[in-house]
């Protein structure tokens, strides 16, 4: 059995960085209609939204060539048309993160690094009217690449004036979420249980939350030793 560190293992917070799909927000149903639309005018064989929530986890720059091949970025222009026509329609915040996020604002600064289009992220941002909550909004393509790199959760630690380090925190929900915490020298902090990516144990968190609820307790309780 696998045990993962308790939370009070972790360095109280100098910055608090998210990642976004299925973190913060869930907006699948639009990334699946995007993939789909691709999949039908390339021939390929379409999958189901559990298959999207299963397999997609790089950036489109690194996954689309694989897919695709000397044709990816058509089947790019493909994608966004279809994303952009209906991302804000279905987009809809994930349990708890309204509150997760009120109370790390209590607590040190915030920012997004997503390997969603940044131009995609900062519109999704806007228009939950969460945009002035983050120092800083980092999404594919912004850096020079993307997760499970570091240098896009440096770039977004620049912008709050933070260096990388174990007192930050990057909340994420893959194991590549935590690949990338930990290749840019920050805490690992899961939430929900990693069921795609073989479970807690694979993903191997710093420490894990089950959901957004969760952790906004815990970041509360936090909040009150000063």
């Amino acid at each position: 059995m696998t045990t993962v560190p308790a939370p009070d293992a972790l360095p109280r917070p100098v910055a608090i960085l998210w990642d976004w799909d299925n973190t913060l927000v869930d907006g699948w149903a639009a990334i699946a209609a995007g993939l789909n639309a691709a999949f039908r005018a390339f021939g390929l064989p379409e999958w189901s939204l559990a298959e999207v929530k299963g397999r997609v986890r790089r950036s489109l720059r690194e996954s689309f060539p694989e897919i695709f091949g000397p044709d990816w970025e058509t089947a790019r222009e493909i994608f966004y048309a279809e994303v952009r026509a209906r991302h804000l329609a279905v987009l809809t915040p994930m349990p708890g993160a309204d509150d997760a996020l009120r109370a790390a604002a209590a607590l040190a600064p915030q920012g997004v690094v997503s390997n969603k289009q940044g131009l995609l992220l900062r519109a999704e941002a806007a228009h939950l009217g969460w945009a002035e909550r983050f120092r800083a909004l980092v999404g594919a393509g912004d850096a020079v690449a993307d997760k499970p790199d570091p240098a896009p959760l440096r770039m977004a630690l620049a912008a709050c004036g933070i260096a990388p380090g174990p007192a930050v925190w990057y909340v994420g929900d893959t194991a590549l979420d935590m690949q990338a915490a930990r290749a840019a020298g920050c805490a690992a902090v899961l939430l929900g249980a990693a069921e795609h990516d073989g479970g807690v144990g694979n993903a191997a968190p710093d420490a894990a939350f089950a959901d957004g609820y969760a952790l906004a307790a815990y970041l509360v309780r936090l909040a009150k030793r000063d």
